[in-house]
């Protein structure tokens, strides 16, 4: 008796080998012909001065990008028919994207196409200085057509100014300016923080926070404690959004002295010079009594080995 699954077999072989065999036609049709044929709605003949792909010529070939934003690099190619586009990495030769697929790890990159244009654009999401470099858009002819852009990245300087550690007196107003420079894009937000808790301005009495722009590419962003208090006291640093933080250290004094704060190191104060071991000599030479004079300079000079090998 033929058990069902054999019979299952047996219905599915013959279309499988029918399968394989249609298969193997347009194998054998690419290997006698060169390619296979292609329907005829698919196929596009260009007419004019260029008869295939060819880049616009108003394509970029230099790109900036602010550290941490999203870099856009286009590739404009027209009458590119059923040709690819694929976007590499210069310094390592890595295939980023081959038309809307993405062939590397990184989920920063990606490919798009704006039809209108006939642009594929590489974009690259919040940029890193190790992203810059060249970049090639190849387009699949024979032989490859390429077209070369540079990515720039810049790294804007942050700093609060002023001194790494600020000394300020209880009751009094305190502004810290914290300068964003050579930046092309203003930062969406400047938010302070003073030992990694933020700080907040609900009330404008006492904390006031401000940001404005003051050149094509430079921001301020400004913390006010006024009537500052003991409590006020602690690391304080201005994180401007997609970039780097600075600080600084704020200490309120209640009538205490800075150097008794800067470190507590007591061992790194200076001595108080003896000033007898130097009056001495200078009255004996006075006194015109060069013997006791040697003297005294002997005892001197022991005093000072012994100084010397005690520090």
């Amino acid at each position: 008796m033929t058990s069902p699954v054999s019979l299952e077999l047996g219905t599915l072989c013959p279309k499988m080998i029918s399968a394989w065999i249609l298969i193997l036609a347009e194998f054998i049709t690419v290997l006698s012909c060169g390619e296979a044929p292609m329907p005829r709605h698919t196929v596009k003949r260009f007419s004019g001065l260029y008869t295939g792909p060819y880049f616009d010529p108003t394509t970029p070939t230099n790109i900036t990008a602010q550290l941490g934003t999203h870099a856009y690099l286009p590739c404009k190619v027209k009458q590119l028919g059923n040709k690819s586009v694929s976007w590499i990495r210069r310094r390592d030769a890595h295939i980023l994207t081959v038309d809307r697929y993405t062939f590397i790890a990184d989920e920063r990159f990606q490919a798009f196409l704006v039809e209108a244009s006939n642009t594929w654009t590489l974009q690259v999401k919040y940029v890193q200085p190790r992203d810059a470099g060249q970049y090639e858009c190849q387009v699949s002819t024979e032989p490859k057509m390429s077209h070369f852009i540079q990515l720039n990245v810049v790294v804007p300087k942050i700093e609060i100014v002023g001194e790494a550690e600020l000394y300020v007196k209880a009751g009094s107003t305190v502004s810290l300016r914290c300068v964003i420079s050579r930046s092309l894009e203003e930062p969406a937000y400047i938010f302070w923080y003073r030992d990694s808790e933020r700080v907040l301005n609900y009330d404008k009495t006492l904390i006031d926070i401000r940001m404005e722009r003051i050149g094509a590419d430079t921001t301020v962003g400004t913390l006010i404690i006024y009537n500052s208090r003991r409590e006020d006291s602690g690391n304080y640093s201005c994180s401007p959004s997609n970039l780097d933080s600075a600080s600084v250290m704020l200490h309120v004094l209640n009538g205490e002295q800075p150097a008794a704060m800067q470190h507590g190191n007591s061992g790194a104060r200076t001595r108080p010079a003896d000033w007898r071991w130097v009056s001495l000599p200078l009255a004996l030479l006075a006194a015109r009594k060069p013997k006791l004079l040697l003297l005294a300079a002997a005892l001197l000079i022991l005093k000072l080995k012994r100084r010397l090998s005690i520090g």
